[in-house]
């Protein structure tokens, strides 16, 4: 496995409307990424989220198409979020959708975390080739 490291800024915006029932609310939004350092490009994704009537319990899924140059090489590939807030404790998983790599990004697999410190975004990518050197 390889690692990559750098910062990013994020813009998100409503989709549509919230729908709110029975103390719950789910929501959908759209998001920007512009990404720093190993990987130099930008992203756009979908949102849904869950918020529960629990202050600290909710959940998001989100699906973003991540284009430009990793490491030297270009393309694109798929990221998949599942996020979960138990009580305040977050959970992250990141990871690319397998056989969504472009160009010289084909066969690209791995995991990415993401560390936010006020208004400051970093991640750190952990990635590998299947069937390529």
């Amino acid at each position: 496995m390889t690692n990559a490291h750098g910062g990013f800024e994020v813009e998100i915006t409503r989709d549509s409307d919230d729908d709110s029932a029975d103390g719950t609310v789910l929501g959908s939004l759209k998001g920007t990424k512009r990404f720093h350092g190993d990987l130099e490009g930008s992203s756009r994704g979908r949102m849904l989220t869950g918020m529960t009537a629990r202050e600290g319990s909710a959940g998001y899924v989100l699906i973003e198409r991540v284009q430009g140059r990793l490491q030297g090489r270009t393309g694109s590939f798929l990221l998949q979020h599942f996020g979960i807030m138990d009580r305040g404790v977050p959970r992250l998983t990141i990871e690319v959708i397998p056989d969504s790599g472009t160009d010289e990004l084909a066969g690209i697999q791995g995991r990415m975390t993401i560390q936010v410190s006020g208004a400051d975004h970093s991640y750190d990518f952990e990635f590998s080739f299947v069937g390529r050197p």
